[in-house]
């Protein structure tokens, strides 16, 4: 028996790929098993080939693997693209209908089953995916009880009928390969799971529902991928906390809206991708100005322009930090798994309270769509933090004076009133201003200002700002990275450790303020320093260089084809660089 198996569909986009990939992984979640999901798709709503690769495992994994052993394919495109992953002993299951060839020099077994057949005797060649599935299922050997009420919960809105259909496409899927193969195959046989329930979401959902656990009562947002399951999931769950969502007609009506309901008192987020961003800009340095909370997430995608919408990148860190122009404090944070999607949400509303500033959430396509395993999350770590926002009744205003809703305080962070407020009237405006909020021009006036936004947040590290697996006083290797790569990371690691080269890992947690002093005990006793992204510049070891130094150890690890970074790769290249 095995410990962990790769299975993996692929067909043309439309072609039910997608609610395949889903029946099957839910039936893995519900036996116990660790799930590692990757979707890779076209930018177009039907056509083009796409494919899903699901990891499994009986203990928790946080990356696709190098080699795959199972591939179900609805045409040849699908054989030809993928099975240079088989590995040695693979089975291809494929539609008899495109007679399948495997390609040469590929030591894989071949199921030839004639799935859109079987579709159509049962009234609908829609039905294919479910034949595909019910046949790879089955060579697994688990129990199809589990697989059918996997079937019963995705179509049950449909009609008892549908699912009874579905549940039959499923049975003579698992038939037919089953008498081809005269059982289930020995090798494939994966030990028994913990049986524990274990949440399976996508980033996209968790930084969703961590929005409503800090609060969020309103979104406003414009779809773009990868972002766009933020918004679908919160049309869905908003309305039952007494919340609402708003799909405005761009990106900068969705950021002024946001920042107009912070402005009123209401938590609210905005969510989109590199080239909705960029649209944000002006209204980022508004948000700074006025010293507005905003949160904003951004998913990040392969650019510029239109790019690469549907594939992997890590290129938007420097419009992060440096896209608006003049000078403002702002936060960004950059998750590395799941369960930080979520309390990493929380965080980024009180900060943005709190300091009353701009917060960006950066994550990747890879953190916001690969669905993956997740460990239970814990609300009572929950805490509310509204910052210096008023309560109660304000003291009497002084003749011809307003509120100093931009006071100079000690700790640079000003008193903040909700409007209608009694005795809280003051001006808000985009340009330089004073305490009262009133446009001000004065040059001494101008650089209190600018110092009292700036400092307030020059101390600010969030938990957990960089997080640091270091075992070794003086490692060869220390491999620096953000967002989705931490646990390709680790598993390159491993192999690395047992090859006799030390490494230790970071993932930068809080790119901006940048932590500077955290990160500095780190490069110093290493050896040599790997900076691992996805992108063609080099821009988190640039910001390393920029504020740390340390340029005669770094060394760059880019990858920058759309594609997440395997852990051959990662082993292969740092081996290569040591």
């Amino acid at each position: 028996m095995i410990s962990q198996l790769s299975w993996k569909i692929g067909g043309q986009q439309g072609e039910g790929v997608e609610s395949t990939d889903r029946i099957f992984s839910t039936a893995l979640n519900r036996l116990g098993y660790y799930l590692y999901g990757y979707r890779h798709f076209s930018s177009r709503i039907k056509g083009g080939h796409t494919n899903n690769k699901i990891r499994i495992s009986t203990k928790p994994i946080r990356a696709i693997s190098d080699d795959l052993d199972i591939l179900v394919a609805f045409d040849q495109e699908s054989i030809d693209l993928n099975a240079g992953e088989l590995r040695p002993g693979g089975v291809v299951v494929a539609d008899a209908k495109f007679s399948p060839t495997i390609p040469d020099g590929i030591q894989a077994r071949l199921f030839a089953v004639p799935i859109t057949a079987i579709a159509e005797e049962l009234g609908t060649s829609l039905m294919k995916n479910m034949v595909a599935s019910g046949a790879s299922w089955a060579l697994l050997g688990l129990p199809m009880e589990v697989f059918n009420t996997a079937v019963e919960e995705e179509f049950g809105r449909k009609g008892p009928a549908i699912v009874e259909k579905n549940i039959e496409a499923v049975r003579r899927g698992a038939e037919f390969v089953l008498e081809q193969a005269g059982g289930p195959l020995d090798e494939f046989r994966l030990e028994e799971a913990d049986g524990k329930q274990k949440l399976f979401m996508i980033g996209n959902e968790a930084m969703a529902l961590g929005s409503i656990a800090a609060g969020c009562r309103l979104m406003s947002a414009y779809p773009i991928t990868p972002a766009s399951e933020i918004m679908e999931y919160l049309i869905k769950k908003l309305p039952k906390f007494g919340g609402t969502v708003v799909q405005t007609e761009d990106e900068i009506a969705a950021v002024t809206m946001a920042i107009g309901a912070n402005y009123g008192g209401v938590r609210t987020m905005t969510a989109s991708a590199g080239p909705g961003l960029s649209l944000m800009m002006e209204a980022i340095g508004l948000s700074g100005m006025t010293e507005t909370p905003l949160v904003i997430v951004d998913t990040q995608r392969g650019g510029p322009s239109t790019g690469l919408p549907t594939k992997q990148e890590q290129s938007d860190i420097n419009a992060l930090i440096y896209g608006t122009h003049g000078e403002i404090p702002k936060v960004v944070i950059s998750p590395s798994t799941i369960e930080e999607c979520f309390y990493d949400m929380v965080e980024a509303f009180n900060i943005a309270e709190k300091y009353q500033v701009p917060v960006i959430i950066a994550t990747d396509l890879q953190l916001s769509l690969g669905k993956q395993s997740c460990e239970a999350l814990d609300f009572e770590k929950i805490e509310i933090n509204r910052g210096k926002l008023a309560q109660g009744e304000l003291p009497a205003l002084e003749d011809n004076h307003m509120f100093k809703r931009y006071e100079w305080t000690e700790d640079g962070i000003s008193p903040r009133v909700l409007p209608g407020m009694k005795n809280g009237i003051h001006h808000v405006t985009g340009v330089e201003h004073d305490q009262e909020g009133r446009p001000s021009e004065n040059a001494l006036n101008r650089e209190k200002m600018m110092d009292k936004r700036l400092n307030k947040i020059k101390s600010l590290r969030i938990t957990n700002a960089i997080k640091a697996d270091a075992p070794n006083a003086n490692p060869d290797l220390l491999i620096i990275a953000m967002g989705s790569t931490g646990g390709t990371i680790e598993e390159a690691r491993d192999r690395l450790t047992q090859e006799g080269i030390t490494t230790n890992r970071i993932m930068v947690r809080q790119m901006h303020p940048f932590p500077t002093d955290l990160l500095q005990p780190h490069l110093d006793a290493a050896k040599k320093i790997v900076v691992l992204e996805n992108n063609a510049t080099g821009q988190l070891a640039n910001l390393i260089k920029q504020n740390n130094g340390s340029h005669d150890k770094i060394r760059n690890m880019l990858k920058y084809d759309g594609t997440p970074f395997l852990p051959s790769e990662i082993h292969k290249a740092c081996k290569e660089l040591n």
